[in-house]
């Protein structure tokens, strides 16, 4: 059975779905922890690039899960047909590939998305805001740099997750991942605080995203007083 990192970990205990798609798969090595973990009873493993495609095809097989993991060639969701999947994860890319990735999707979006971006995730949350999904899970992992990890589920009306939180850090930093605290996100916070002081000033975008680090700094004091 295929090991994960962390991140990938953490993705696949946000994912339990009859079908899954996941989007950009490299070498299908999650595909095949969600089939050994029952996590769903049918995967679709999508990948563009012609190695990470072969890679991918030679991990099924050596796994002999050909039945339930299908490899398809295609960008995107192009190889998925509309209602085909229950939720589909986009994990390692930048987030503005996902958002670009989710925006050409059309009809053919899942219910459920899982998605990993390899930086802040804010625009993915502001996706999300018009596109009517809600934030169900999230979480950080510790690596190189501090991996937000999001579960969305299309609900219409307001996402509640938002509720109580100033929206600004809310969007950058996660509603849930505020309420929750720890220390992941306290020292992203606490970095990033750091690192804008030095540079912020009146007037520039650097001070705005000042003042967001240290109203979610607020966040996570009041959580524990």
């Amino acid at each position: 059975m295929p090991t994960l990192d962390a991140r990938l970990e953490a993705v696949l205990d946000l994912i339990r779905t009859d079908v899954h798609a996941d989007i950009g798969s490299d070498h299908a090595r999650l595909p095949v922890r969600i089939i050994w973990g029952s996590r769903a009873s049918r995967c679709i493993a999508v990948e563009l690039n012609p190695g990470p495609l072969e890679q991918a095809r030679r991990s099924v097989a050596r796994s002999r899960l050909q039945d339930q993991i299908e490899v398809r060639e295609g960008d995107g969701f192009g190889p998925i047909l509309p209602g085909e999947v229950g939720s589909a994860s986009l994990c390692g890319m930048g987030a503005h590939t996902i958002r670009g990735i989710l925006e050409r999707a059309g009809g053919r979006l899942p219910p459920a998305l899982i998605l990993q971006p390899n930086d802040s995730a804010l625009l993915l949350r502001l996706w999300a805001r018009e596109a009517g999904y809600h934030v169900r899970a999230e979480r950080l992992i510790a690596g190189y740099w501090p991996y937000p990890v999001l579960r969305l589920e299309e609900v219409s009306g307001p996402d509640p997750a938002y509720e109580g939180v100033p929206l600004d850090a809310a969007l950058k930093y996660g509603p849930l991942l505020l309420r929750a605290g720890g220390e992941v996100i306290r020292s992203q916070i606490e970095a990033d605080v750091l690192r804008l002081s030095k540079v912020a000033a009146p007037g520039r975008e650097s001070w705005d995203e000042l003042e967001t680090a240290k109203t979610a700094l607020a966040v996570l004091d009041n959580r524990v007083k």
